[in-house]
Protein backbone atom coordinates (compact mmCIF):
# COMPACT_ATOMS: atom_id res chain seq x y z
CA UNK A 1 0.00 0.00 0.00
CA UNK A 2 1.51 3.23 -0.93
CA UNK A 3 0.71 6.27 1.58
CA UNK A 4 -1.52 5.99 4.85
CA UNK A 5 -5.27 5.64 3.48
CA UNK A 6 -7.40 8.55 4.65
CA UNK A 7 -10.04 6.70 7.03
CA UNK A 8 -12.62 8.93 5.20
CA UNK A 9 -11.64 6.75 2.08
CA UNK A 10 -11.32 3.17 3.44
CA UNK A 11 -14.21 1.74 2.49
CA UNK A 12 -14.15 2.58 -1.25
CA UNK A 13 -9.89 1.58 -0.78
CA UNK A 14 -11.54 -1.52 0.99
CA UNK A 15 -13.57 -2.74 -1.89
CA UNK A 16 -11.53 -5.42 -4.08
CA UNK A 17 -12.37 -8.53 -5.86
CA UNK A 18 -13.42 -11.22 -4.27
CA UNK A 19 -12.61 -15.05 -6.00
CA UNK A 20 -12.99 -16.99 -3.39
CA UNK A 21 -16.25 -17.72 -1.73
CA UNK A 22 -17.63 -19.21 1.23
CA UNK A 23 -20.69 -21.62 1.98
CA UNK A 24 -24.09 -19.61 2.62
CA UNK A 25 -26.85 -17.63 0.95
CA UNK A 26 -27.47 -13.87 0.23
CA UNK A 27 -30.99 -12.90 1.26
CA UNK A 28 -33.91 -12.22 -1.36
CA UNK A 29 -33.15 -8.45 0.85
CA UNK A 30 -29.41 -8.35 -0.17
CA UNK A 31 -30.33 -9.04 -3.47
CA UNK A 32 -32.71 -6.15 -3.52
CA UNK A 33 -30.50 -4.12 -2.01
CA UNK A 34 -27.59 -4.43 -4.46
CA UNK A 35 -30.36 -3.73 -7.31
CA UNK A 36 -31.54 -0.42 -6.16
CA UNK A 37 -27.91 0.44 -5.68
CA UNK A 38 -26.87 -0.25 -9.34
CA UNK A 39 -29.78 1.77 -10.13
CA UNK A 40 -28.67 4.30 -8.17
CA UNK A 41 -25.99 4.89 -10.85
CA UNK A 42 -25.58 7.57 -13.12
CA UNK A 43 -26.79 7.69 -16.47
CA UNK A 44 -26.79 9.39 -19.89
CA UNK A 45 -29.54 11.50 -20.17
CA UNK A 46 -31.54 9.23 -17.66
CA UNK A 47 -32.19 6.63 -19.81
CA UNK A 48 -31.37 4.16 -17.51
CA UNK A 49 -30.34 1.12 -20.16
CA UNK A 50 -29.17 -1.34 -17.50
CA UNK A 51 -31.38 -4.66 -17.63
CA UNK A 52 -30.30 -7.32 -15.31
CA UNK A 53 -30.40 -11.66 -15.09
CA UNK A 54 -30.68 -12.76 -11.66
CA UNK A 55 -28.63 -15.93 -11.23
CA UNK A 56 -29.44 -18.35 -8.13
CA UNK A 57 -29.73 -21.57 -9.07
CA UNK A 58 -26.45 -23.78 -8.63
CA UNK A 59 -26.25 -25.23 -12.55
CA UNK A 60 -27.23 -22.09 -14.24
CA UNK A 61 -24.39 -20.51 -12.09
CA UNK A 62 -21.72 -23.26 -13.14
CA UNK A 63 -23.25 -22.80 -16.99
CA UNK A 64 -22.41 -19.17 -17.13
CA UNK A 65 -19.00 -19.58 -15.10
CA UNK A 66 -18.25 -22.15 -17.85
CA UNK A 67 -18.88 -19.64 -20.74
CA UNK A 68 -16.30 -17.32 -19.17
CA UNK A 69 -12.41 -18.22 -19.86
CA UNK A 70 -12.17 -16.36 -16.10
CA UNK A 71 -15.46 -17.35 -14.36
CA UNK A 72 -14.40 -20.53 -12.52
CA UNK A 73 -15.82 -18.57 -9.02
CA UNK A 74 -19.08 -18.16 -10.43
CA UNK A 75 -19.22 -21.50 -10.00
CA UNK A 76 -18.98 -21.18 -6.26
CA UNK A 77 -21.09 -17.52 -5.83
CA UNK A 78 -24.70 -17.70 -4.26
CA UNK A 79 -25.46 -15.52 -6.71
CA UNK A 80 -25.09 -13.88 -10.25
CA UNK A 81 -25.84 -10.60 -12.05
CA UNK A 82 -25.92 -10.68 -15.57
CA UNK A 83 -25.71 -6.91 -16.48
CA UNK A 84 -26.80 -5.66 -19.79
CA UNK A 85 -27.81 -2.82 -21.29
CA UNK A 86 -30.75 -2.47 -23.73
CA UNK A 87 -29.79 -0.31 -27.42
CA UNK A 88 -33.40 0.29 -28.02
CA UNK A 89 -33.37 2.32 -24.20
CA UNK A 90 -29.68 3.69 -24.40
CA UNK A 91 -29.18 7.69 -24.86
CA UNK A 92 -28.84 8.27 -29.06
CA UNK A 93 -29.02 4.43 -28.97
CA UNK A 94 -25.32 4.48 -28.43
CA UNK A 95 -23.10 1.76 -27.51
CA UNK A 96 -20.83 4.19 -25.68
CA UNK A 97 -23.57 5.23 -23.76
CA UNK A 98 -24.70 2.26 -22.57
CA UNK A 99 -21.33 0.76 -22.27
CA UNK A 100 -20.58 3.51 -19.76
CA UNK A 101 -24.26 3.67 -17.73
CA UNK A 102 -23.84 -0.32 -17.33
CA UNK A 103 -20.06 0.36 -15.80
CA UNK A 104 -21.22 2.82 -13.27
CA UNK A 105 -24.07 0.51 -12.39
CA UNK A 106 -21.54 -2.32 -12.00
CA UNK A 107 -19.50 -0.54 -9.51
CA UNK A 108 -22.36 0.63 -7.57
CA UNK A 109 -23.63 -2.93 -7.03
CA UNK A 110 -20.13 -3.84 -5.84
CA UNK A 111 -19.68 -0.84 -3.52
CA UNK A 112 -22.98 -1.91 -2.24
CA UNK A 113 -21.80 -5.75 -1.85
CA UNK A 114 -18.96 -4.83 -0.21
CA UNK A 115 -21.16 -2.34 2.19
CA UNK A 116 -23.04 -5.29 3.20
CA UNK A 117 -20.48 -7.59 4.16
CA UNK A 118 -20.57 -9.28 0.87
CA UNK A 119 -17.34 -10.15 -1.73
CA UNK A 120 -18.03 -9.55 -5.28
CA UNK A 121 -15.95 -9.68 -8.74
CA UNK A 122 -16.82 -8.01 -12.01
CA UNK A 123 -15.97 -10.52 -14.78
CA UNK A 124 -16.20 -8.97 -18.49
CA UNK A 125 -17.87 -10.01 -21.33
CA UNK A 126 -18.07 -7.15 -23.79
CA UNK A 127 -16.45 -6.66 -26.44
CA UNK A 128 -15.01 -10.61 -26.26
CA UNK A 129 -17.61 -11.26 -29.24
CA UNK A 130 -17.64 -15.29 -28.39
CA UNK A 131 -18.55 -14.19 -24.61
CA UNK A 132 -21.46 -11.89 -25.83
CA UNK A 133 -22.62 -14.68 -28.51
CA UNK A 134 -22.59 -17.20 -25.61
CA UNK A 135 -24.76 -15.00 -23.06
CA UNK A 136 -27.05 -14.21 -25.89
CA UNK A 137 -28.02 -17.60 -26.34
CA UNK A 138 -27.70 -19.16 -22.90
CA UNK A 139 -30.48 -15.93 -21.65
CA UNK A 140 -32.13 -16.38 -25.07
CA UNK A 141 -31.28 -12.34 -24.66
CA UNK A 142 -33.77 -9.86 -27.58
CA UNK A 143 -31.53 -8.36 -30.21
CA UNK A 144 -31.69 -5.40 -28.88
CA UNK A 145 -29.94 -6.25 -25.28
CA UNK A 146 -25.91 -6.34 -24.67
CA UNK A 147 -24.46 -8.29 -22.57
CA UNK A 148 -21.75 -6.41 -21.00
CA UNK A 149 -20.62 -8.03 -17.70
CA UNK A 150 -21.64 -10.95 -15.04
CA UNK A 151 -20.99 -9.99 -11.35
CA UNK A 152 -20.15 -13.05 -8.94
CA UNK A 153 -21.58 -12.14 -5.32
CA UNK A 154 -21.50 -14.31 -2.01
CA UNK A 155 -19.74 -14.22 1.86
CA UNK A 156 -16.25 -13.72 0.96
CA UNK A 157 -14.04 -16.69 1.56
CA UNK A 158 -10.94 -14.65 1.44
CA UNK A 159 -9.88 -11.45 3.20
CA UNK A 160 -7.45 -8.67 1.10
CA UNK A 161 -6.48 -5.73 2.79
CA UNK A 162 -7.33 -2.53 1.61
CA UNK A 163 -5.24 -0.47 -1.12
CA UNK A 164 -4.97 2.34 -4.01
CA UNK A 165 -3.07 1.57 -7.15
CA UNK A 166 -2.63 5.66 -7.40
CA UNK A 167 -0.21 6.60 -9.88
CA UNK A 168 1.04 10.08 -10.51
CA UNK A 169 2.79 8.86 -13.59
CA UNK A 170 -1.21 8.61 -15.21
CA UNK A 171 -1.97 11.98 -13.96
CA UNK A 172 -1.62 15.40 -16.21
CA UNK A 173 -2.37 18.75 -15.16
CA UNK A 174 -4.00 21.48 -17.61
CA UNK A 175 -2.49 19.71 -20.64
CA UNK A 176 -0.66 16.50 -21.83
Amino acid sequence: MHARIDERLQFIFGRRSIRTYAPGEVSETAVTQLLQAAMAAPSAAAKDPWRFVVLRKRETLARVAAALPFGGMLAQASVGFVVCGDLDAAHDRQLSYLLQDCSAAIENLLLCAHALGLGGCWLGVHPREERVQKLKEVFALPPSVVPVAVVAIGLPGEKKEPRTRFNPAYVHREAW
